[in-house]
């Protein structure tokens, strides 16, 4: 089996262990993993990775990510979306330069409040299994980054055909790790005084990974191994590169750091056949391995 990236377009309905359950039947290995979960209501793009590449997802789940949703004012839930318990619902006076300044007091670094059901943990436990066991859970805020928080157009609710008044907003959301839409649907409803809540979600990107090259479910099923990006691609379009000599590709393999690459953030070391050797990050005037894929020994 091939180590690398699959790209899914998740379907609605599945939670992201289901599609890794399923893709562990296809590809007949367990060594799959998810980076960045997706609720089950929610669709777009979910990223695998199998075997060694499994070492790439918790930094592949840190890059910027981009939504489309739609927002429902005036009905606030109890999980902050759809699938939640109706909690208050209330009209909604939300004229354009009210709607466009309460989305711009949204935008750029803010301190966000998790919903009470997300999967942060709470002294080793998930949010949401407290708030499920009766327990009242009040998460801290966590700075993040929306970088867009555009409106699309403004939806009819019963009909979702367009209409200037209408309640449902249609956005797109650029935004950091850690962010969560439905308290940015929470969080602008709240700021309207009416209340509101997240109806869709789709992941169209996750950093360079784009929903336009995702597979479907059955695409990947019918393809299968040759679904999987190789490792060196993966890296190589995820991060910066850096080419390293034969005389240094032990020393990669050792874990015996290199001189400073001078390059931003982290980037992947490659040797001179292309092979990727691993994932680091400059310290000073050393490299420091984030992640080895193939260490001596």
């Amino acid at each position: 089996m091939p180590d690398g990236l699959v790209v899914l377009d998740k379907p609605p309905g599945w939670t992201s262990h289901d599609v890794v359950a399923r893709a562990r039947r296809i590809l007949r290995t367990r060594k799959i993993g998810h980076a960045g979960t997706l609720d089950p209501m929610a669709t777009g793009v979910l990223l695998l990775g199998v075997g060694r590449a499994t070492k790439l997802l918790g930094h592949l789940a840190l890059t910027s990510k981009e939504y489309e949703a739609v927002i429902r004012l005036g009905v606030t839930t109890i999980t902050d979306d759809a699938e939640g318990e109706l909690v208050d619902e209330r009209p909604v006076d939300a004229p354009p330069e009210a709607l466009a300044a309460a989305m711009a007091a949204l935008t750029g670094d803010i301190d966000q409040v998790p919903s009470s059901v997300s999967a942060v943990k709470v002294d080793g436990k998930r949010a949401y299994a407290r708030v499920r066991a009766g327990e009242d859970v009040v998460l801290a805020a966590r700075r993040v980054t929306v970088s867009a928080f555009e409106l699309r157009g403004r939806l009819d609710r019963a009909t979702g055909a367009p209409d200037p008044a209408g309640t449902d907003l249609a956005v797109r959301v650029a935004c950091s790790s850690g962010t969560y839409i439905r308290a940015l649907a929470r969080d602008l409803g709240a700021a309207l005084g009416c209340g509101g809540h997240l109806t869709a979600l789709r992941r169209t990107s996750v950093g360079p990974f784009a929903v336009t090259e995702a597979l479907d479910m059955d695409a990947f099923a019918e393809r299968a191994a040759a679904a999987v990006s190789p490792l060196a691609d993966a890296v190589a379009t995820a991060f910066p590169s850096r080419r390293v000599d034969a005389s240094e590709v032990s020393a990669v393999a050792h874990g015996r750091r290199l001189p400073a690459a001078g390059i931003a953030g982290p980037y992947g070391v490659f040797a001179p056949d292309g092979t990727a050797l691993a994932l680091a990050e400059d310290h000073g005037h050393e490299s420091r391995y984030l992640v080895v894929f193939a260490p001596a020994g």
